[in-house]
């Protein structure tokens, strides 16, 4: 029996992710060697935004909070990464995998727009929310800046955000000062 065989049987000739019946084709979770195991099949949508993570569209992926239920460790490492890279904590936080899949998941994380995992730095808010260069955040909660003699409040706005080469780190200004903040303490606006 072929891989593709093997996939439609598992299936029952739906799409592993979101359901759809049309378009089906097998795909590989890298690292992969190939195998049935190894491998997911899902619809031409799902392998078009797996292919550009920049672009995910939320609605579509509302599937995910029942296949991330499946039984089948590929669905499940598709469905972690699609989750982190949308950000969605609270589906993220009722989630479980065995020890094993979640390293086979955080291996090939979706950092960029191949879909592989360049060892690329991602910060990311309390929400887990991918933060990009030059967005608004907001404070979630007090913060006293040392040095500069001044308390930020809570609900303070901070625009045009630089990204730093720690993933928990992002810098801003606040009242004319431009300080190191820690993006756990910062939601996107």
């Amino acid at each position: 029996m072929s891989i593709e065989q093997t996939l439609q049987e598992r299936s029952n000739n739906s799409c592993e992710l979101c359901g759809a019946t049309e378009g089906l084709s097998v795909f590989a979770v890298a690292p992969s060697d190939g195998s049935a195991d190894q491998s997911i099949y899902i619809c031409e949508t799902c392998v078009s935004q797996i292919a550009n993570p920049q672009n995910l569209d939320t609605d579509h992926w509302r599937c995910l909070g029942d296949s991330m239920w499946s039984q089948v460790p590929a669905v499940q490492v598709m469905a972690y990464r699609l989750l982190t890279a949308l950000g969605d904590q609270d589906q993220l936080d009722m989630m479980y995998l065995e020890d094993d899949v979640k390293a086979w998941a955080e291996s090939g994380m979706l950092n960029t727009s191949a879909g592989e995992d360049t060892g690329t730095v991602v910060q990311r808010d309390s929400n887990g929310t991918i933060l990009s260069e030059g967005d608004t955040v907001t404070l979630i909660k007090d913060l006293e800046v040392k040095g500069a003699g001044f308390t930020a409040k809570r609900g303070t706005i901070v625009k045009n955000i630089r990204l730093t080469d720690d993933p928990k780190y992002i810098e801003g200004k606040i009242n004319g000062s431009t300080i190191v903040l820690v993006a756990a303490f910062m939601k996107k606006a």
